[in-house]
């Protein structure tokens, strides 16, 4: 049986090739006479409209029939004939000298066939087999009263004709070579009717055995077989329900020991911002004591409020490790103010790694989000610039109104950075320089802007040109009180 199914088989596949062979030659060179046709049929009417017009053009102006005429009346008759026929059209002396081309492009490689001919009185077309494009060049002399006294020719674009019979051909093909498989397919189970079922039992059992299960086996079969492979899809299926249920699960656990690891290194980040600012002021004052009491009290106000905000974070992280955590309604925050306080809190950092901070920022920049988080996203924007600017250079800050928006910029010298890395930025823990790092950063500060940004449905962008990174953050403006009464 083995022998007769292979017989069969390779039988089957020789007379499906020569039979596809035949059948694909036969419809190309059917498609190709029709095509020759109408190309012919659309050439020959071209030539008759032409003529008439040349025709007229002569009996209206009262030219005679010499070459002279033709010459003085190139530019005009082809222009004339471009516009009469879609066609571009050259027109050349009984020679093939070209005295006038509505587009020269098209008529300037070397004399072809069909221009040959028109030269010794005959009408000939060449085709031409661009890739995509089809195009005929078409010429015959140009005779008035018997005489010869000039030759046009004619550039047509067939592309869509070609395209159509490929089209045809192609589809003719496809159908052709499904009904063969479909026969081909009905013949091979039609004469493995007995040994196939046992086969494909044989290799299904095989690859459940390998670990795939996604074999199944249908058989239109009421008998033991049938049964058989019924009771073998049941078996497979209730395997592969249980794997499905254990990588689920596994996928899970994994997903929520990454988010636990994310939200652990994010509050760890956050944590260590305020810490190094409170340290700087801690430090400062230290060494100057009471002598600017000024300072001394701008420095203490600091450290209680950052003190109050990290008390606030350690709150959130209790409030969240037992589930308890509750969304934050919005309120109406004036952003820049809160800009104003972050660039002044953060200027001390700035001073330890020689830098400036330039802050310019435009009144009544409203927004609707909760305070914090928008201290937040200002904190991870100053700290990044700070970190990663040049030394003795300014970050300079901007907030301002733009077309019904609210737009905030933080631009600062560095190293370049090319596309590639700057599209990985807002990724948790991808750092651009990683060996210019400070010391503790895991690259989560960017990450942590554009969440924020999307919690608020902002959008946010970098660029980075002429060794500047530039950060913009937009969002929507919430009119102000008194530009509400003003328009109401």
């Amino acid at each position: 049986m083995h022998k007769i199914s292979i017989k069969f088989l390779v039988g089957f596949l020789l007379i499906f090739s020569f039979s596809f062979v035949v059948l694909s030659q036969t419809v190309k060179q059917i498609i190709h006479t029709s095509n020759q046709n109408l190309i012919t049929t659309e050439l020959v009417g071209l030539k008759n409209n032409s003529n008439v017009y040349v025709r007229q053009t002569f009996l209206i102006n009262h030219f005679t029939n010499n070459e002279l005429y033709f010459g003085e009346m190139a530019e005009e008759l082809g222009n004339n004939l471009n516009y009469a026929t879609g066609n571009s059209v050259g027109v050349y002396t009984v020679n093939g000298e070209l005295l006038y081309a509505t587009d020269k492009s098209l008529f300037a490689e070397p004399k072809r066939t069909d221009l040959q001919e028109a030269i010794h009185g005959k009408t000939a077309y060449n085709i031409n087999y661009n890739e995509d494009k089809t195009s005929v060049l078409f010429s015959y002399p140009v005779v008035i009263d018997g005489s010869k006294v000039g030759i046009l020719r004619f550039y047509k674009d067939f592309s869509l004709l070609y395209q159509q019979s490929s089209r045809i051909l192609d589809t003719t093909l496809y159908i052709t070579l499904a009904i063969f498989a479909v026969t081909f397919l009905f013949s091979f189970i039609l004469s493995r009717h007995i040994t196939l079922p046992l086969g494909k039992l044989a290799r299904a059992s095989s690859e459940v055995k390998n670990g795939n299960l996604d074999v199944r086996i249908r058989f239109k079969r009421k008998d033991e077989i049938g049964r058989l492979a019924d009771n073998f899809n049941d078996m497979i299926n209730q395997i592969d329900l249980q794997m499905s249920i254990i990588k689920k699960d596994r996928d899970h656990l994994k997903e929520l020991h990454q988010q636990e690891k994310l939200f652990f290194d994010n509050i760890t980040h956050e944590l260590k911002t305020p810490l190094t600012s409170i340290l700087g002021y801690a430090e400062l004052i230290k060494a100057n004591g009471e002598r600017d009491r000024n300072f001394f009290e701008k420095g203490m106000n600091h450290i209680i409020e950052e003190s109050k905000r990290l008390h606030k974070m350690v709150l959130k992280l209790l409030e969240v490790s037992r589930r308890h955590a509750t969304i934050q309604e919005m309120d109406t925050v004036e952003a820049g103010a809160v800009l104003r306080d972050v660039c002044e809190s953060m200027s001390i950092r700035a001073q330890r790694y020689k830098k400036s901070i330039k802050v310019d920022i435009e009144n009544e920049l409203y927004l609707l989000a909760q305070e914090d988080r928008i201290r937040q996203l200002f904190i991870n924007l100053m700290d990044n610039a700070i970190k990663y600017s040049l030394d003795f250079s300014d970050i300079k800050v901007k907030g301002l109104h733009v077309d019904g928006k609210i737009r905030f910029i933080v631009e600062n010298a560095s190293d370049p950075i090319d596309a590639k890395q700057l599209s990985k930025l807002f990724e948790p823990f991808y750092l651009a320089h990683p060996k210019d790092s400070e010391e503790g950063s895991v690259g989560l500060g960017l990450s942590i802007v554009k969440s924020i940004v999307d919690e608020l449905q902002g959008t946010i962008s970098i660029v980075n040109q002429d060794n500047h990174t530039a950060v913009t953050v937009d969002f929507n403006r919430l009119i102000s009180v008194e530009e509400g009464n003003r328009h109401g």
